[in-house]
C-alpha cells in the first residue's frame, strides 16, 4: 500500500513541477534557455512517470526511493520559483542556471533507471513469447518447402525485402524511435531520413521502427526493407520488392523508367489504397547514391512513406539526426558486450578510459567489448596502454576501422576535401575550432579564398555528412561569411582519433602532419633517436601538459603550420622554429587558468615567411616588439590576451610596424581601454574586429585614416557609447558591425561618405534612440540587422531605400557566451 501512495505523491509533485516549468518558460527570460531545456525534458518523461505510477507493484521497487525522488521535485519547483524572481544579476544567473543543469541531470538519470528496471521485465516476458513464436514460424515454412506449396502466398518468409530482426540488446533508441515514428505517423512528410555517422545504430533504429507495434498497426504488411549500399542498382532493388509481393510475375525492366513504373503498379494491384512503408537502408551520397534515386520512389499514392537511413543528411528531405550514445548509455552497452552478465571484472576506471575511446559509437563499444569479452585485467591494459592513440581501438577492430573509413573514403571524390578533413585531427579533443582558425590553415595550405566562403562550404560538407558539428556564438544561423569568427567546428572523438589513425599510417619521415600529446618531456622515440633525415611535415601539432619543462631539438623545415597547445604561466617557444623557414601559420594557444608570458620568440628575421599568427590567452607584453616587427604578416588575432599598454611601450618606428597586415582581431582582451595610434596608420588593413573588450572607451578620431577599411566590427564593447566623426571617411566600408554595444547612444552625425556600405548590424544598441538623417544617404546599403527595441528607427526612413532588407533578431538571454572564458 505504502509503493502505491508513494507513485500517486510522484506524479502529483511531477505535475506540479511541470506546470511551474511551463509558467516560468513563459514569464521568465533570464533563464529562457534552462528552462526551455528543462521542459523538453520534463515533457519527454512525463510518460514514463505515469507508467511508474501505473506499474508500481511490478517494479517492485522501495517506497522510501520513490519518495526521496518526490522530495527532489518539490525542492525543483522551489527552485524555478526563485528563478523567476531573478532579474539582471549575472553571479546569480549562473548560480541558478547551475541548479537547473543539476535538476536536469537528476531527472534523466531517475528516468533511466526507473524506466531501464520496467523495459528490463517486459522484454524478458516479450522475449520468450518471440522466442517461441520464431520457433513455430521455422517449423511452418520448413513445412511449406519441402511440401513445394505452389499458387500459396509466401509473402513473409521470402526474405527477400522483409524486414531484418533486432539485434537482443539495443540501447540508446527509445526516443529515436519515438519521435522517429511521429514524423512517419504525423506530418514529417512522404520522406523521412535517418542520418548519423557509420557505426551509430541508423539501421538498427530502422529495424526497430518496422517491428514498432504503432507502426505495424498502420501499414501491417506492407513494410519493405530494402538495403541500398553504396553501388545502388534500381532494377535489382524493384526486382526484390517485387519478390516480396509476388515471385511469380518479377519483369525484365526496359529502359531507365520501367522499374519504378512497374513498381508502381504493382503496388496498385496487390495493396490498392493500403498504406506502405519503404524502407531504403544505406543510402549514400555523392556520384555513386545519388538523392535522386530516392526521388525516383516518390510517386503519388495515399500513406505512403519512404524511410531513408544515410551517413549524410540528404537536405532536400526531412532529416533527423542520429546522437551518439551518452556516457551512461554507453557504460550500459559495453558492459553486455565486455562481460559475462554484465558485471564489471576489471577496474572502473580503465572500464571508463576504454568506453571514452570508443566515443559514444556503438558500433565501437560492441566490437571492443566484444574482442575484451573475458580478458583478465592485464590484456586490457596491454591493448589500451596508449588509449590516447585510439590505435589499439582500430587495430582490435577491422570491422569498426573499415566502417568508419569508408565515411572518409566518400571524401575521394574532391581529394581537397579529405586533406582538409584530416587537417582537423591537428585540434585538441572536445575542442571547439574556431572557423577562422581553419580559414587561416586552408588559405595558405590549399589557396582558398580568404572571405571563407570555400572554408565554410567545405565544413557544411562535413556537417552534411555527419563528420563534425557546427557550432553558432549566438543562437541564429547567420549564412554569411561576415560572421564566421562567430562561428566553431566540433569533431565526434572517435572520427578525431580516426583521422590521427590514418595520419600515422605512413613513416614518420613522410607524413604531411605530425601530431604529437606529450605528457610531461616524453618525446617519441623517432624524435629522440635524432635520425639524419629531417621530417617532411607540413603541419606540425605539439600540445604538452603543466609538467612540460623544455625543448629537445629537431628539425622540420617544411613546417607551414604550428599549433602548439599547452597550459603553463610560462612557456618557451620550440627553439627549432628559427629553422622553419617555410612557416606561414602560427596558433599558439594557453589552455591554462592564467595568461602565458611567452619566452625564446623568434626574431622576426627568422619568420619572414609568417603571414597569419593567432595568439589566445597569451600576456603579450613580453613579445610585443618582436610580433609589431613581422614584416610579412597578414593577419594577427588576439584571443583572451592581456595587452594593455604593451605597443606603446615599444621602440617603434611606424612605417615599419605590419606593412603588410590586411586583417586585425582582438577578442575578449579585458585590459585593453584604448587602441594605439599606431595602429590608425595601417592604410592596408581591410578588416577590423574588436569585440567583447568591455573595458574599451573610446575610439581614436584617426580612424577614419584606415581608407581601406571594408570590414569594422566592434561587437559587445560595453563601455563604449560613440563613434568617431571621422568614420565618414572609410568610403570602401562595406559592413559595419556594433552589435550589443549597449551603451551607444548616437551614431556620427555625417555618414554620407560610407558610399560602399551594404550592411549594419546594431542588435543589442539599446541606448540608441535616433538615426541622423544623414543614413539617407547610404545609397548602398541593403541589410540592417536590429532588435525589436530599435526597428522602429528605421521604419521611419524605410522609403529612402528600394530593396532595404531589415532582419529583426530576439533578444539572447541565455549564457552561452561564456564558452569562451578559462573558468
Amino acid at each position: 500500500m505504502a509503493s502505491i501512495v508513494g507513485g500517486a505523491a510522484l506524479g502529483a509533485a511531477f505535475e506540479i513541477l511541470f506546470k511551474t516549468v511551463l509558467d516560468a518558460t513563459v514569464k521568465t527570460i533570464n533563464f529562457n534557455s534552462d528552462l526551455s531545456r528543462l521542459k523538453s525534458t520534463l515533457f519527454s518523461i512525463k510518460p514514463a512517470i505515469e507508467d511508474i505510477q501505473k506499474f508500481n507493484r511490478i517494479l517492485d521497487r522501495p517506497p522510501h526511493e520513490t519518495e526521496m525522488f518526490t522530495d527532489q521535485l518539490k525542492n525543483g519547483e522551489k527552485l524555478v520559483q526563485k528563478c523567476s524572481k531573478v532579474k539582471w544579476n549575472v553571479c546569480k544567473r549562473l548560480y541558478y542556471s547551475k541548479k537547473l543543469s543539476k535538476l536536469e541531470t537528476l531527472l534523466i538519470r531517475f528516468f533511466h533507471i526507473e524506466v531501464a528496471a520496467l523495459h528490463f521485465r517486459e522484454s524478458k516476458k516479450i522475449s520468450v513469447g518471440v522466442s517461441d513464436l520464431e520457433e513455430k514460424v521455422n517449423e511452418m515454412v520448413v513445412m511449406m518447402k519441402s511440401s513445394k506449396i505452389g499458387g500459396g502466398d509466401l509473402r513473409g518468409f521470402t526474405g527477400w525485402c522483409s524486414v531484418p530482426g533486432v539485434p537482443e540488446y539495443v540501447v540508446g533508441l527509445e526516443e529515436p524511435l519515438r519521435e522517429v515514428r511521429g514524423l512517419l505517423l504525423g506530418d514529417g512528410g512522404d520522406v523521412v531520413v535517418l542520418s548519423a555517422p557509420g557505426g551509430c545504430g541508423k539501421t538498427t533504429l530502422a529495424k526497430k521502427i518496422c517491428h514498432d507495434e504503432q507502426i505495424k498497426g498502420v501499414f501491417g504488411n506492407n513494410i519493405f526493407f530494402v538495403t541500398v549500399s553504396r553501388s545502388p542498382n534500381l532494377n535489382v532493388i524493384v526486382q526484390r520488392i517485387f519478390r516480396n509481393i509476388d515471385i511469380h510475375q518479377v519483369p525484365d525492366f526496359q529502359g531507365d523508367e520501367d522499374p519504378i513504373y512497374q513498381l508502381e503498379h504493382l503496388f496498385s494491384r496487390h495493396i490498392g489504397q493500403n498504406p506502405i512503408l519503404l524502407v531504403l537502408d544505406d543510402v549514400w551520397s555523392g556520384p555513386s547514391g545519388e538523392e535522386s534515386l530516392i526521388e525516383k520512389f516518390i510517386f503519388k499514392r495515399p500513406r505512403y512513406k519512404i524511410l531513408v537511413t544515410s551517413r549524410s543528411m540528404l537536405p532536400r528531405f526531412n532529416t533527423y539526426r542520429l546522437n551518439l550514445l551518452s556516457n551512461q548509455e554507453a557504460l550500459q552497452l559495453f558492459y553486455h558486450s565486455a562481460f559475462k552478465d554484465g558485471i564489471c571484472s576489471v577496474s572502473n576506471d580503465l572500464v571508463d578510459k576504454v568506453v571514452k575511446a570508443c566515443g559514444g559509437f556503438p558500433l565501437a563499444l560492441k566490437a571492443v567489448g566484444g574482442s575484451l569479452y573475458g580478458k583478465p585485467e592485464p590484456i586490457w591494459i596491454s591493448r589500451f596502454s596508449q588509449c590516447s592513440s585510439s590505435q589499439s581501438i582500430f587495430n582490435m577492430s577491422n570491422d569498426l576501422l573499415c566502417c568508419l573509413k569508408s565515411s572518409l573514403d566518400t571524401l575521394d571524390e574532391l581529394p581537397i576535401l579529405k586533406e582538409c578533413y584530416l587537417d582537423l585531427g591537428s585540434f585538441s579533443e572536445d575542442q571547439k575550432i574556431p572557423i577562422s582558425t581553419l580559414l587561416d590553415m586552408w588559405v595558405e595550405l590549399y589557396n582558398l579564398d580568404e572571405e571563407g566562403a570555400y572554408t565554410f562550404a567545405y565544413l557544411y560538407e562535413f556537417f552534411s555528412r555527419n563528420l563534425l558539428d557546427l557550432v553558432l556564438d549566438r543562437t541564429e544561423a547567420l549564412n554569411d561569411v561576415d560572421y564566421i569568427n562567430e562561428r566553431f567546428a566540433m569533431q565526434h572523438d572517435l572520427l578525431r582519433e580516426l583521422a590521427i589513425y590514418l595520419n600515422g599510417k605512413d613513416p614518420i619521415e613522410y607524413r604531411r602532419r605530425v601530431l604529437l600529446e606529450l605528457k610531461g618531456n616524453d618525446f617519441p622515440k623517432w624524435w629522440t633517436e635524432k635520425r639524419q633525415q629531417p621530417i617532411q611535415a607540413q603541419i606540425l601539432s605539439i600540445s604538452t601538459d603543466e609538467t612540460f619543462s623544455n625543448w629537445d631539438d629537431a628539425e622540420f623545415p617544411r613546417v607551414e603550420v604550428l599549433i602548439l597547445n599547452f597550459q603553463s604561466m610560462v612557456y618557451a617557444l620550440p627553439h627549432f622554429m628559427d629553422k622553419m623557414w617555410n612557416l606561414k601559420v602560427l596558433i599558439v594557444t594557453n589552455n591554462g587558468s592564467c595568461p602565458t608570458k611567452l619566452g625564446e620568440f623568434p626574431s622576426p628575421n627568422h619568420l619572414l615567411n609568417l603571414k597569419r599568427l593567432r595568439l589566445e590567452h597569451i600576456s603579450i607584453s613580453s613579445i610585443a616588439s618582436s610580433i609589431l616587427h613581422l614584416r610579412n604578416l597578414r593577419k594577427i588575432s588576439l584571443v583572451m590576451c592581456n595587452i594593455g599598454d604593451s605597443f606603446e611601450n615599444c621602440d617603434l618606428n611606424i612605417h615599419n610596424i605590419w606593412p603588410n597586415v590586411t586583417e586585425i582581431v582582438i577578442d575578449y582582451c579585458d585590459d585593453l581601454v584604448k587602441l594605439p595610434l599606431w595602429l590608425c596608420s595601417l592604410v592596408q588593413l581591410k578588416k577590423l574586429t574588436i569585440s567583447h573588450c568591455p573595458e574599451l572607451m573610446a575610439l581614436p578620431e584617426e580612424l577614419g585614416n584606415l581608407t581601406n577599411l571594408e570590414v569594422l566590427r566592434i561587437q559587445s564593447c560595453t563601455t563604449l557609447t560613440n563613434l568617431p566623426e571621422s568614420i565618414e571617411r572609410l568610403h570602401k566600408l562595406r559592413f559595419l558591425d556594433l552589435s550589443d554595444c549597449v551603451g551607444i547612444e548616437h551614431l556620427p552625425e555625417e555618414m554620407s561618405g560610407l558610399r560602399s556600405l551594404r550592411k549594419i548590424d546594431m542588435r543589442g544598441c539599446r541606448e540608441l534612440s535616433e538615426l541622423p538623417c544623414s543614413v539617407l544617404e547610404l545609397v548602398r546599403l541593403e541589410h540592417v540587422i536590429c532588435d525589436e527595441e530599435n526597428e522602429y528607427l528605421w521604419g521611419y526612413h524605410t522609403g529612402g531605400w528600394s530593396n532595404l532588407k531589415i532582419t529583426v533578431v530576439k533578444e539572447d538571454n541565455n549564457l552561452s557566451w561564456l564558452h569562451n572564458f578559462h573558468v
